[in-house]
This record gives C-alpha cells, structure tokens and sequence, in this order.
C-alpha cells in the first residue's frame, strides 16, 4: 500500500500533521507529547495538502474565519450527520453537545455527541472545538494538549465559554 499524501508544519498550537488522498483532505491530528500519528513516514506533498496548509496557516494569522479546502470525512452515518453540522458553525459560533443531539435528531444523546465530536479526523477544519458543555464550560478536547488546546482555539475566535 502507498503511503499518504503527508505534510507537516508548526503552528502557534504544535505541529499539524495533514493527511490526504489525491483530492481531498482525510486527516488533520495535532501534536501531543511532541509527537504526531505518523512521524515514522516521509512527508509526501499534494496540491491539496499545500491548499489546507495555506488555510490554517490564514486562520492561525486571524486572516481566514472559513475554510473551503475539500474534505472526506469518514465515519458512521452518526459522525457523518454530528460533522456536517459542526461545518455550519462560523468563525466565534459554539453550540452545546445537547444543541447539537437535538440539531441530528437525537435529542438526549449528549453522551454520544461527544463521542462524535472526538472522533472528528479533521479538527479545526471542521470546527469540534466548538462545541460547549451546556452551561458553557469546556469539557474536553481529543487534539493537541487537550484542553489547553481547545482554550486556544475558543480564545483564538473570541468564543467566549464558562471558566
């Protein structure tokens, strides 16, 4: 099997480690512990890799509040409906994980929004950080450090959440 399309560069929150096919992006992880998933493997440049690239590097510079590069984004038909509706979020939108069951037609199931929001494949692209617990506090964050990287990303687009 062919490895990735694959780049890595820094950014005020890590390194991004940014995974593609021919046309779209399926991969975005941050790094934690000073690592990334595929450190082992030699970076392998595409066109639409330097397109994302060029997008987070405007969005880490406060210059781009959306993103336009191609995604796929597989998952469950679940994840898929909870990810689509995390790309209607703007640039300063949150919403909370019981906003979000409702929004998918799955009021109640909170619990499982969160599972959901985790397992996005392609953070900050498709904005999980996000998303709030309902009083407004943050609960968690799968990329990067966590937390302190979901604190970034919310003070970073001026989304206010509860301390």
């Amino acid at each position: 099997m062919t490895s990735p399309y694959l780049i890595r560069f820094d950014t005020p929150i890590g390194r991004i480690e940014l995974l593609a096919d021919e046309t779209e992006i399926t991969g975005l992880a941050i790094e934690r512990d000073g690592a990334l998933p595929h450190d082992d493997l030699p970076e392998r440049p595409a066109p639409v890799l330097d397109t994302a690239r060029r997008q987070l590097d405007e969005y880490f510079s406060g210059t781009r509040t959306t993103f336009d590069v191609p995604v796929r984004l597989s998952g469950t038909p679940f994840q898929r409906a909870v990810w689509a509706e995390l790309q209607r979020l703007g640039w300063g939108e949150a919403i909370s994980y019981g906003a979000l069951a409702s929004a998918v037609g799955r009021p109640g199931s909170a619990r499982a929004i969160g599972g959901a929001v985790g397992a996005n494949p392609v953070p900050i692209i498709v904005g999980c950080h996000r998303v709030l617990g309902s009083d407004g506090r943050v609960t968690g964050y799968s990329g990067g450090d966590g937390v302190p990287t979901k604190l970034w990303l919310l003070a970073h687009e001026q989304i206010g959440f509860a301390a």
